[in-house]
């Protein structure tokens, strides 16, 4: 009411609008009216248990009925603004927090902010969401499409690699559905594979949680081994679900496995961060196998994410081989840390060729598979 008065208008408040009305004559030009200003629809936070959720994590969904409307949210309990993370695709919640969630619409007001409290009091260590790519069929299956997408085609991605990506059951060419990139086994298990369909043309899979699935801080595991030829690029890393809104580097990049051609010895793994002012081999260290080991065995790559830190593990998440934090990058000019700013997707690749491993020769083999028991996220 204080506020009309001040305006020198009387308003009425509608569902959603604020009607400003004129006087006719006002100014000695006539022709009074109405504005209308329509306030954005306040968001929905929506909770739910699914098939991959586990012991009390639930995946959470915001939305609002407003249509092309963005939506800003925290995690921490502060009121969202327009510098807030935006919302890109369903994340997980397995810990204490207050999710706050505010729409934002061109022309229109901000929505009032919503707000919701997650406690579910999940003690450390306690595995909150998987993929274990079951297969109980006696066939091939597809991985499983509420998880996973795909990224698709040729042209390098940034690194002159030379494979054509495709997804699972692809029949553009040069895929092929008889010879799928991308498949659980029947007796379980995900396999990624590297095909040469005709000479120096080749398929590979590059699978991705963009849009299904994101998670912000916890213990993420993958049980995997990985093909060492010549030319070939295995990873399993992570970009910030922002990436879309911001491009890379900004968004962060989390690499927690990645090597490239035959086995070395000792053999090895990178573990890196990539973020504006600190790429390429800026910010990684190599873990090296023990001696009799290679990366062609079966191992469990890891990442330990806490606000402030980025650590990696192999084989025991107890004695990590790295760490880095907002101090790891501060040598860097322009350097920032993005790795806190919100939920990240999940990426699983084998390139073939590109600027760090080179091409295949005469001793790389084909079909080649990355093999996956299982991805994994743990509280910490």
């Amino acid at each position: 009411m204080a506020n009309s008065m001040k305006s020198g208008f009387p308003f009425m408040l509608c569902a959603g609008s604020i009607l400003l009305a004129g006087c006719s004559g006002c100014g000695g030009g006539g022709g009074g009216g109405t504005v209308t200003t329509t306030q954005t629809a306040t968001p929905s936070i929506t909770a739910a248990t699914t098939a991959n959720t586990q012991n009390g994590g639930e995946m959470v969904t915001l939305s609002t009925t407003t249509s092309g409307a963005a939506i800003y949210y925290t995690l921490d309990g502060t009121t969202p603004t327009t510098s807030s993370q935006v919302y890109e695709a369903p994340f997980l919640v397995a810990s204490n927090l207050t999710v706050n969630a505010m729409a934002v619409a061109a022309g229109d007001t901000n929505s009032s902010v919503a707000t919701k409290e997650f406690a579910p009091n999940i003690a450390s260590g306690t595995l909150v969401w998987s993929d274990e790519f079951a297969n109980t069929t006696s066939a091939d299956a597809a991985p499983d499409s509420s998880v996973w997408t795909y990224d698709t085609g040729a042209g390098g991605w940034g690194n002159s690699e030379l494979e054509n990506y495709c997804a699972s059951g692809s029949t553009t060419s040069p895929c092929s559905s008889s010879s799928p990139n991308a498949f659980v086994a029947p007796d379980g298990g995900l396999n990624i594979v590297a095909e040469e369909p005709s000479t120096g043309v080749y398929t590979s899979a590059r699978m991705k949680t963009e849009g299904l699935f994101s998670f912000q801080y916890g213990r993420i595991e993958i049980k995997a081994s990985v093909p060492e030829y010549q030319g070939f690029w295995p990873a399993f890393w992570l970009l910030g679900n922002n990436e879309a809104a911001t491009g890379w580097p900004g968004c962060g990049e989390m690499d927690v496995l990645e090597r490239v051609n035959a086995a070395a010895t000792p053999d090895w793994n990178a573990g890196s961060i990539h973020g504006t002012g600190f790429t390429g081999s800026n910010i990684g260290t190599d873990y090296y196998f023990p001696s009799g080991q290679t990366a062609a065995g079966l191992h469990t790559y890891g990442m330990i994410w806490s606000k402030g830190s980025v650590a990696y593990y192999i084989d025991d998440p107890t004695t990590p081989y790295a760490t880095y934090t907002p101090s790891s990058i501060s040598s860097f000019s322009g350097a920032v840390w993005p790795f806190d700013t919100g939920p990240a997707f999940i990426i699983l690749n084998l390139a073939v060729g590109g600027s760090w491993p080179g091409s295949p020769d005469s001793t790389t083999k084909f079909p080649s598979s990355m093999q996956v028991e299982y991805v994994r996220v743990y509280t910490n």
